[in-house]
């Protein structure tokens, strides 16, 4: 189909900016990073004009805009923006732009249907392994898992105490979900399995089939926080969610009550969620998503010993980034083969 491309520098002098093939009259794919090992030698394999940005950060805007131009495919990350500057600047034979995440809100949708680019991404992939990140910071939270790890490597490990970083099981509480989807669904069957013995959920609709599935219960937002021993954000960001946990919310929740987001950070009041730490209106929350991201050093936040944070790495499993990978290479080739997208954001 096309041919192999390979790597060459762009002067004896600078550093090898690009992976990019000599063949020039094959479709050219700008891809924005370095690929994980096997779906990377999948891509280049395929034989396209290549144009790739081989170090471990964002592709310069500027270099961006530069090389996207004549692209007809591009493979981008959640970091880039990917916005009508950038698809204008690509020019009319822009064909697809494929996301490395499930998530969108960083293009311009508007325009790439203005200009019949179509989109893909990778849904469902990310299920099992952002699920399973969940439950480790549900239970890092509950469990003081970051004042536990810095006690040992401070010297704070002393003799046995009986009050000391005790924590709280699930054996018995109420879970509740916000956004039942595939994600939270999964987190739910796993925290079952650890005795939690009531879900309840909140999202744009009641689903009865979970009634069977997980015996969980579709309740409004306020009882969902009033009655929820731990509180999952697993929902999208859109208007309806974007700060929906803001302080009031925190404050409706139980004393010892444990947040946990693997969303979006925008679903949270990031100053509302510190004055609910510091004020103790909550026993403590687990964050993989934040905003900004990354999240300044000196962030209030870090400061808290009852907020563990991770680095928005819900999907980094080796098995769930080399899918990606590959679903993002289906989605170009498709495209340039004027077929159907097998993911495509519709």
């Amino acid at each position: 189909m096309f041919r192999t491309s390979q790597f060459i520098k762009k002067s004896l002098i600078q550093p090898r900016y690009f992976h990019q093939s000599v063949a020039k009259y094959e479709p050219k794919v700008l891809v924005t990073r370095k690929l994980l090992k096997s779906s990377q030698a999948r891509l280049e394999k395929c034989g396209f004009d290549l144009i790739q940005w081989p170090k471990d950060s964002s592709m310069p805007r500027d270099l961006l805009l530069e090389q996207v131009k004549g692209a007809q495919g591009v493979i981008c990350m959640l970091s880039d923006k990917i916005d009508k500057e950038l698809l204008e600047a690509a020019g009319p034979q822009l064909k697809v732009v494929s996301t490395l995440s499930v998530g969108y809100d960083h293009i311009d949708l508007i325009t790439a249907r203005e200009n019949q680019i179509k989109i893909g991404y990778t849904p469902d992939v990310l299920t099992d392994a952002t699920a399973d990140l969940t439950v480790l910071l549900t239970l890092a939270a509950a469990r003081h898992m970051k004042s536990g790890i810095r006690a040992c490597e401070t010297g704070e490990w002393r003799e046995w105490r009986p009050d000391w970083l005790c924590g709280y099981q699930f054996k018995g509480k109420t879970l509740g979900v916000v956004g039942m989807g595939r994600i939270g669904q999964a987190v739910a069957h796993r925290l079952k399995a650890f005795g939690i013995d009531r879900v309840v959920y909140w999202g744009r609709h009641e689903k009865p089939e979970l009634k069977e599935s997980l015996n969980a219960e579709f309740v409004s937002f306020d009882n969902l926080v009033t009655e929820s021993d731990f509180v999952v954000a697993c929902c999208a960001l859109t208007p309806e969610t974007k700060e929906v946990f803001n302080y009031d919310a925190f404050k409706k929740m139980k004393k010892h009550a444990i947040f946990v987001n693997t969303a979006r950070g925008g679903v949270v009041d990031q100053d509302g969620l510190v004055r609910a730490l510091e004020e103790k209106q909550i026993a403590g929350a687990g964050l993989d998503v934040t905003t900004p991201e990354p999240l300044p050093t000196n962030h209030p936040l870090f400061k808290l010993d009852q907020c563990v944070i991770l680095p928005h790495i819900g999907s980094a499993t080796i098995e769930a980034r080399e899918t990606m990978g590959d679903m993002c290479i289906d989605n170009v080739i498709a495209a340039l083969e004027e077929k159907e997208l097998p993911f495509e954001l519709k």
